[in-house]
């Protein structure tokens, strides 16, 4: 591709510090709001950043949902693993809420009409929706076939279609150019509502909120439009697309134009043919079984945004904890509470290697739990629960993951085998994959070896296995011996 002028963000530099683009808006919001009277208070203006944050909010719960659901597999649309380029290329999805919060409060502060809104007026609400449904979904549709065109696809567009499977962030991921042509299409029901003194802050947020849903329902790569809505009003097929029917446009590049609506698609005739089939197949798939499994726990109540089911700028770095997190303690408290109450263990993410499908699932236990002795038996539970089902699905392997083997709570996983001896489902420890890294590690040449600390299962087998090379090893431990 070829990038075109105006593909870059305009705080791009800032990196992090993007933010501080919205902070003279936000402090001047404020300060009117303080400093004048009642009477002449905008109330619409002051909501303007709390409602941008509730879009942040809004996206990460899509983000969440449709990472948990393409990882458990039913439902799912396309099987392909979304690779670290993407993850990286979409992380900038915020840019879009920014560029739209500065244009809001422009709008606010220069457009008459804009400011001191009525909370509901039918008549604004009813112009919005046949506003859009009639020259947004229209316009849209022609410049989406004309974005399609080689010179426009290779400089602008084709930084969407990066992305063959698609997250609901996707969405959003365009260059700056892009943005700015939608913002004048979306813009069109907003600004004649706003001039014609029929806009409310229920038709003007309702419709952001509408167009933030479906974008991140299109492309959640999983379907979840129930068959019977179709079926009880049959012309809704008209107005309302689906996840399915969005990702066959990513697959398939040339069909399935339309916005929201595929009216335009089956009026030009470039509807999929496959649409429906990849539809009804999308519905009924069923729950993935993985060849392997992956059993680890949380590590600590903020370790849940750290998950690939939480924030991908954490999950790609070290865990460590950050300022902001504390800012989210009604959230933690929360999601703590959730997972006592549901008790269960959860998939965190999917992965394929070749033909090998491989899952992993978390149980919702921090590390400070591992250490309390009436802990272990609500421990030990959770993981034999995980062990069954993964025999019940015909999972092949299940390894225990960092306290889940521990010794003293069941003794590296023995203690399941020994209760169910016929299991079927090999479990593991993953020693013997450790001991080999160690042993890798250690320089050739070397003749002494010192063990410090706890001497585990994995020492002892490091120590077996250096003594077979002939080399010296020395522990500090008083309980060291021969295995």
């Amino acid at each position: 591709s070829k990038p075109g002028i105006l593909t870059d963000w305009p705080w791009k530099r800032l990196g992090s510090f993007k933010y501080v683009v919205l902070a003279p808006w936000v402090i001047h919001s404020i300060y009117s709001y303080t400093v004048k009277d009642e009477n002449e208070r905008d109330f619409s203006n002051l909501l303007i950043f709390p409602f941008l944050l509730s879009r942040m909010l809004h996206n990460q719960i899509w983000i969440t949902l449709s990472r948990y659901r393409t990882a458990k597999g039913n439902n799912r649309i396309l099987d392909k693993s979304i690779e670290f380029e993407q993850v990286d290329r979409e992380r900038n999805w915020d840019d879009q809420i920014l560029f739209n919060g500065t244009l809001f409060y422009l709008a606010n502060m220069t457009i008459p009409g804009a400011g001191r809104l009525l909370i509901w007026r039918t008549d604004g609400v009813i112009t919005t929706i046949l506003l859009h449904i009639g020259p947004v979904e229209f316009l849209y549709y022609w410049l989406h076939r004309a974005l399609h065109h080689h010179y426009l696809y290779s400089r602008y567009h084709s930084h969407h279609h990066s992305s063959i499977v698609t997250e609901p962030i996707t969405s959003v991921i365009h260059p700056f150019a892009e943005h700015i042509a939608y913002f004048l299409l979306f813009a069109i029901p907003m600004l004649t509502t706003t001039l014609t003194g029929t806009a409310s802050i229920v038709s003007l947020v309702g419709y952001i909120t509408y167009i933030d849903w479906m974008n991140n329902m299109g492309h959640c790569n999983f379907e979840l439009i129930p068959k019977r809505l179709f079926f009880i009003f049959p012309f809704l097929k008209y107005l309302m697309y689906t996840p399915s029917f969005h990702s066959l446009h990513h697959t398939q590049f040339r069909t399935n134009y339309s916005l929201f609506m595929p009216i335009y698609d089956y009026i030009y005739d470039t509807m999929d043919k496959s649409t429906d089939t990849l539809y009804k197949t999308s519905l009924h798939r069923e729950e993935e079984s993985p060849d392997v499994v992956h059993l680890t726990h949380l590590t600590t109540p903020e370790s849940i945004y750290h998950l690939r089911l939480g924030f991908a700028s954490l999950a790609s770095r070290p865990h460590t904890s950050k300022w902001y997190l504390w800012v989210m303690w009604p959230v933690t408290i929360w999601s703590m509470m959730v997972t006592r109450i549901y008790g269960r263990t959860f998939v965190v993410e999917r992965n394929i290697f070749k033909n090998l499908k491989l899952q992993t699932w978390a149980i919702p236990k921090y590390n400070i739990q591992y250490s309390m002795r009436w802990q272990r038996e609500s421990i030990n539970s959770l993981i034999e629960e995980a062990i069954l089902e993964a025999e019940d699905r015909g999972i092949k392997v299940l390894s225990l993951g960092l306290l889940n083997q521990g010794e003293e709570l069941n003794r590296n996983g023995e203690l399941y085998i020994r209760r169910r001896p016929q299991l079927k489902v090999k479990v593991v420890d993953g020693s013997s994959l450790a001991v080999a890294v160690v042993l890798n590690s250690i320089p050739k040449g070397t003749t002494q070896v010192l063990l410090r600390g706890h001497l585990s299962k994995v020492a002892y087998s490091i120590a077996f296995a250096l003594c077979q090379m002939g080399i010296q090893v020395c522990a500090t431990s008083n309980n060291f011996k021969a295995q």
